[in-house]
């Protein structure tokens, strides 16, 4: 079992992960970027998606630096085990907070709100639990081993970060997760599994960085009681709206327009 959960299984996730992306990429391009709800509700969306997804990329940057970077490069520049414990926890407790909260009310709002939860669909219901259980996981072992684990917490850069390094060099030691605590072990799972599902659900759109989002087209929705191709549609105008006629709401009795 050691062998397969920090052998075999990093493996397989991480392999699902690339090939699912290009194989999205390949055949549901239109669909890469995640379904807009705004349209249902506004007030949650507001306040939750940006405290969720600026505390998520806290927590990804946080992880990246505790993974990727030995502990002998903090030493060599002069960040003692104390500081980087602290200078750690302080962020990571922000950012945790920042990302719980956020994902409390994206919850509420996708599960409570009546009408966004018509629109939710059987794969975002699977795709939240694992994001759930991944991010609840990786909270209680912050407070488990780290707020609550002594003077410094566990030093899990003498175990799960090498380990972690030791996957790209094709020579991973599953040795170092023998005694690892059980907090760190479930959030490492449910971290791959989250990893390998990615590409099936609307996460994807977290490997897809909006550099276009900025100069992308208008959405325009017609609106209930008009009939595609009737002339009175367009207000007796005789012509289309142009796009800035539409995006200045000229047409907002009939049409609206709004960036997902």
């Amino acid at each position: 079992m050691n062998t397969f959960l920090w052998i075999i299984f990093p493996y397989l996730a991480l392999a699902s992960l690339f090939i699912g992306i290009v194989w999205r990429w390949r055949t549901d391009k239109f669909g890469w970027v995640t379904r807009s709800s705004e349209t249902y509700e506004r007030t949650w969306l507001r306040i939750s998606s940006p405290l969720f997804h600026y505390g998520i990329l806290l927590v990804v940057m946080g992880h990246l630096v505790g993974l990727a970077v030995p502990e002998t490069w903090t030493s060599a520049i002069g960040i003692s085990e104390g500081l980087y414990h602290f200078m750690a926890l302080s962020l990571g407790t922000v950012a945790a907070i920042m990302t719980n909260i956020g994902l409390a009310g994206l919850l509420v709002r996708r599960f409570v709100v009546k009408s966004v939860r018509l629109a939710t669909s059987p794969g975002d219901i699977f795709m939240y639990v694992i994001l759930v259980a991944a991010i609840a996981l990786g909270t209680l072992a912050t407070v488990s081993t780290q707020i609550f684990g002594g003077e410094h917490g566990y030093n899990y850069r003498e175990t799960i970060s090498p380990w972690f390094r030791s996957l790209f060099y094709f020579h991973p030691e599953a040795q170092l997760m023998v005694d690892v605590p059980w907090e760190f072990k479930l959030h490492i799972i449910a971290g791959l599994l989250l990893f390998a599902v990615l590409p099936y659900t609307r996460l994807v759109h977290a490997v897809a960085p909006p550099v276009l989002y900025p100069v992308r087209p208008y959405m325009v929705y017609r609106s209930r009681g008009t009939e595609v191709g009737s002339p009175g549609n367009w207000q007796g105008t005789g012509k289309s709206p142009s796009r800035d006629s539409v995006s200045s709401g000229s047409y907002r009795s009939t049409f609206t327009t709004e960036k997902d």
